[in-house]
């Protein structure tokens, strides 16, 4: 897998571009939480068309996901006390 750049859709989310194997990764950060996409090759044009691609409501759906997997973890590590 190779880094292809990052983007800097959210202060708060790392986004990072990759390519492997024919497609690109989108992996955005949080924490100790991820989230993976990922596109052929032949359905986008490159790093400047995936920035294009991830548009507001896209990122405030990543947010919602993040905030969502937060709890969920926070309420397994919880029961377990």
């Amino acid at each position: 897998m190779r880094v292809l750049g990052t983007l800097n859709k959210h202060p708060k989310i790392a986004t990072t571009i990759f390519q492997m194997n024919d497609k690109y990764v989108i992996k955005f950060e949080a924490g100790n939480m991820e989230q993976t996409f990922k596109l052929l090759q032949t359905e986008i044009s490159g790093i400047e068309a995936i920035d294009a691609l991830l548009n507001e409501a896209f990122i405030k759906k990543v947010i919602e996901r993040f905030n969502e997997m937060f709890l969920s973890f926070k309420e397994l590590t919880n029961s377990r006390s």
